[in-house]
């Protein structure tokens, strides 16, 4: 029988396309925020959102380092979606694709809980999952620090080695790779960094590589 490793999914850009209409919606949302409780002008406010983004993986952190935000507020006021059906770009054969991976499977994003379990359940693949770690459950230590990581793993009591990373960040799979994770890099770049084991231009491919990751 073929053993599965343990598949752990980032949400935005990998399990979804994000880029059309939710990541430009979010970006809006959070400059909006910083407009407002900043007082800054929106030329400014799209600058630093940008700059905390760069320089911390995350504009939460940024805020939250800087300027004491509440993550929960933050979080609450930038992932509204009155129109979320409409943005989401689901790939019919996604269910099947994962249905067909052996093996536990966890999605852990940076997004907040609320906006993670709706955009899984647009996609119609809500029930495949063991578990949806979100930004809450990291302490709003988004990747690619290492908490959450070390968290998720405590959580499902396994080792590093056990899981396979499917990401589109490349950050966040160093961090994943200095733990001991294998790594799958979603992306149609044509580099081929260190960090990464297997890359894939989308997860519909990865049955493909499947062979990598099983015993």
């Amino acid at each position: 029988m073929m053993v599965g490793p343990v598949w752990i999914f980032d949400l935005d850009n990998t399990l979804h396309n994000a880029t059309p209409h939710i990541f430009p919606h979010i970006n809006r949302s959070m400059t909006a925020y910083l407009q407002q409780h900043l007082q800054l002008d929106e030329d400014a406010a799209n600058a630093l959102r940008i700059h905390y983004w760069k320089r911390y993986g995350a504009t939460l952190s940024g805020l939250m380092r800087h300027h004491g935000t509440k993550p929960e507020h933050f979080l609450w006021h930038t992932h509204q979606f009155p129109e979320l059906e409409n943005m989401v770009l689901r790939e019919p054969r996604l269910r099947h694709v994962l249905q067909a991976l052996p093996g536990k499977k966890v999605v852990f994003s940076n997004a907040p809980q609320h906006y993670a379990h709706a955009v899984l359940k647009l996609l119609r693949i809500d029930g495949l999952f063991d578990d949806v770690m979100a930004v809450e459950q990291t302490r709003y230590r988004p990747k690619p620090d290492s908490f959450g990581f070390m968290r998720l793993l405590r959580r499902h009591r396994l080792k590093a080695a056990q899981c396979v990373m499917v990401e589109d960040s490349l950050e966040n799979l160093m961090a994943a790779k200095r733990l001991g994770m294998r790594t799958v890099w979603v992306s149609t770049e044509t580099r081929n960094p260190p960090c990464v084991d297997v890359k894939v231009r989308n997860v519909m491919e990865l049955p493909r590589a499947l062979h990598r990751f099983t015993q």
